[in-house]
């Protein structure tokens, strides 16, 4: 069987899976897909949702100005902010959230490599696993293939990008003055652990949205390659 290019409409090999799946006669259907076949339309399809999601959250404002995936202040912050505020203390609070958010920004253009190596790890069960699963399946899948490696690659370079940004000195003025007021303890929370949980989880936040577009259209997205993995069934 020859292959075809992986640049045929990437998204629509998963796509067409995920209809086919809905079929009576879905348990053969997979059954009959070779690990080739199933990687050269699945990867495709998740590969380029992985492309999507980083060039999206990597762009400049990427996590500050998309209200789903922007990172507030840490919990044991979030309540001195109000108060903060009202003593004329508004323009720390708003420096802190931007500079969080572009730490998170820097550290997300490395998930690119750590995604596309879990996609080249996956099994034909775990393709299987991902076609007949639910809505975010595939984001599921990468948390638990990619979540830890990506965490430690993320760590150090949020802890790079705060430190460019001064964020570290913000945070203990931001926090030394909420401490001052009695409303919380400075060192009460790590930042940049906080930063680092919240960038993963914006990161797969965009994937599952990628994933669900797919799937909300399957029929919409046919090609070539989907019809060379499903022509013979």
């Amino acid at each position: 069987m020859n292959s075809v290019p992986m640049s045929a409409r990437p998204a629509s090999c998963l796509a067409l899976a995920l209809a086919f799946a809905s079929t009576a006669a879905v348990g053969g259907a997979l059954d009959a897909l070779t690990s080739k076949d199933a990687g050269a339309g699945l990867k495709a399809a998740l590969s380029q949702g992985v492309d999507k999601a980083v060039a999206q959250l990597g762009a400049t404002d990427g996590f500050l100005k998309n209200p789903r995936v922007t990172i507030p202040l840490p919990p044991a912050l979030e309540k001195a902010d109000r108060a903060l505020r009202m003593v004329g203390m508004g323009g720390d609070a708003d420096a802190l959230r931007e500079t969080m958010n572009h730490a998170a920004e820097s550290a997300v253009g490395e998930a690119g490599p750590v995604l596309k190596k879990s996609l080249r790890s996956m099994t034909l069960e775990d393709a299987k696993g991902i076609l007949t699963g639910g809505d975010d399946s595939a984001t599921q899948y990468f948390r638990r293939t990619s979540g830890d490696e990506l965490r430690s690659r993320f760590k150090p370079i949020v802890v790079r990008a705060t430190a460019k940004l001064k964020l570290a000195a913000v945070y203990d003025q931001y926090a030394g003055k909420a401490a001052g007021l009695g409303l919380v303890s400075a060192s009460d929370a790590d930042l940049n652990e906080y930063v680092t949980g919240k960038t993963l989880d914006g990161l797969f936040t965009v994937i599952a949205d990628e994933e669900r577009a797919i799937r909300k259209d399957p029929a919409g997205q046919a090609s070539a390659l989907l019809r060379k993995v499903f022509g013979s069934l």
